[in-house]
């Protein structure tokens, strides 16, 4: 049989309950009547709240039994319960006033009950405030004793505020993010014109704008990091397939695909020497021979050069070179015919250290600048040399260039081991280099595993693009690798020298 509570047991109670209130405060505990009938409330308040009778406090002689009396469970289930609509009574009213939060002072406690032994009935449980919202969860939490009062025991019930709605923040970096799309919507434009096929490739300033395509790694790596940290995904996967799609094309910069050996690169820095297996070679384009010969032959004895090709060669230029003692070093050499149609800025030049047979002054006809072709020994295998510069893709001569690089293609025709060398007004990234390459020929640049060796323009400006190269024929035994591009005066090319090494 459940105990009751007597007076002196809710005096101990509310003394053991850890959410006593301070004098200062005027909490409220609001006990409900004996069943949800009863539309009696009792305000437990603090000194000054008004009389007893005037409050609504229970005298002493009420029926104590009645007031503790247990609870069922379902009973306490309707007590907890959605609160009906506070009637609009006068009495209503004046506790609704009386209960102001603008006069209701609450310690800011967790809510918690205050057990019994032996009984099965809750607790009382004290209304207290948020320490954040200055309410009890964000409403006002009543709890009674046994036929606890609440909201279903007809007393006054206040809820707290709704909280508040907060529409989807706005996107941070909008404008930033637009900016890199913008980027990457550029750099996607140029990729795209990369891939024409070399029939659509020769284009107005096709050609000249694809001469930039390997510098897209900057703005797509820019793109891919700022993408990253702003979680902008779509663009993340937009910039990472851009930068696959720009390491597969340049592969052969990034990785080294045919080398020479450590020991040619170190025999190649201490001398010349024809009677080994390997050259220092050498090609220049001298911009109509303003370049400054003293700086070519020096350049020539310092790096220990063993084949010299020269490009848009004067007259004046070449008596500069003889004067700066060209042929003590490389004694052997040939200098091609005037160009057949269409001059391309001068005559192109060899020079050799061993002997050159089957010389060409002429190798193959042109409508630019003339091929001139010799033959050299190096490593016991005879290894043909020819000095090139086919015509610039500028406005209107951009058949001149397509059919310059078609007639140096032609060279794969024929059982040689060659090594062409010059200003080939094209990169790696030109559809028709590519093709003049086909399996034929190999570009030492693309094949070393170097990176890039921008030659144009060169002085005042930096180098960036790569239009000079040195080729050779694929599965001939011979490599070059070990490239370096240096400054010469005078001219805007720099100079691009490798080893060759003969296996």
């Amino acid at each position: 049989m459940a105990r009751h509570f007597t007076e002196d047991d809710e005096t101990q109670a509310l003394g053991a309950d850890e959410t006593v209130l301070a004098p200062s405060d005027e909490a409220t505990v609001l006990l409900g009547a004996a069943s949800p009938e009863d539309e009696a409330t009792t305000l437990l308040g603090a000194a000054g709240a008004g009389p007893a009778g005037a409050s609504g406090l229970p005298s002493d002689d009420e029926d104590t039994d009645v007031r503790w009396e247990p609870m069922s469970d379902e009973e306490w289930a309707m007590t907890m319960a959605a609160p009906e609509p506070a009637s609009e009574t006068g009495a209503a009213a004046a506790v609704d006033e009386w209960l102001e939060p603008s006069s209701t002072l609450l310690q800011p406690r967790a809510v918690g009950t205050v057990p019994s032994p032996g009984d099965t009935a809750p607790g009382p449980r004290v209304a207290v405030a948020s320490p954040s919202t200055g309410e009890a969860g964000g409403a006002w939490e009543l709890e009674a004793a046994a036929g606890g009062a609440g909201p279903a025991g007809g007393g006054p019930s206040r809820r707290g505020r709704e909280p508040r709605e907060h529409g989807p923040r706005p996107a941070r970096h909008g404008c930033l993010s637009f900016l890199l799309w913008l980027v990457m919507l550029g750099v996607l434009a140029l990729m795209a014109l990369r891939m024409l096929p070399s029939e659509l490739a020769n284009g107005r300033l096709v050609p000249e704008v694809v001469s930039f395509v390997p510098w897209l790694f900057a703005p797509i790596l820019a793109c891919l990091v700022l993408a990253a940290l702003w979680r902008r995904r779509l663009l993340l996967v937009v910039t990472v397939a851009a930068l696959a799609t720009m390491a597969w094309w340049h592969r052969g910069f990034l990785l080294p695909g045919s080398s020479v050996s450590d020991a040619a690169a170190l025999t190649a820095q201490t001398a010349a020497d024809t009677s080994d297996n390997v050259a220092r070679v050498m090609t220049l384009n001298t911009k109509n021979g303003d370049a400054s010969a003293e700086e070519v032959v020096a350049l020539v004895r310092e790096k220990n050069v063993e084949v010299l090709c020269l490009q848009e060669l004067s007259d004046e230029f070449l008596s500069e070179l003889a004067a700066a003692g060209i042929y003590d070093v490389l004694p052997y050499y040939v200098i091609s015919d005037a160009a057949s149609e269409v001059s391309n800025g001068g005559r192109n030049g060899i020079w050799t250290m061993a002997p050159m047979s089957n010389v060409s002054g002429n190798l193959l006809p042109i409508e630019t600048s003339s091929m001139p072709a010799g033959t050299i020994e190096i490593g016991g295998r005879a290894v043909r040399v020819v000095s090139v510069h086919p015509n610039s893709p500028v406005r209107g001569a951009q058949d001149l260039w397509d059919e310059g690089l078609s007639v140096i293609g032609s060279l794969s025709d024929y059982d040689h081991t060659y090594l062409v060398m010059g200003d080939f007004n094209s990169t790696w990234n030109h559809a028709r280099f590519r093709e003049l390459l086909g399996s034929g020929f190999v570009d030492a640049g693309e094949q070393a595993g170097e990176g890039f060796h921008m030659t144009y323009p060169s002085g005042a400006l930096p180098s960036l693009i790569e239009i000079d190269h040195i080729v050779y024929a694929r599965d001939s035994g011979i490599v070059v690798s070990e490239l370096e591009a240096v400054e010469v005066s005078g001219t805007d090319h720099r100079a691009l020298i490798g080893v060759l090494e003969v296996s």
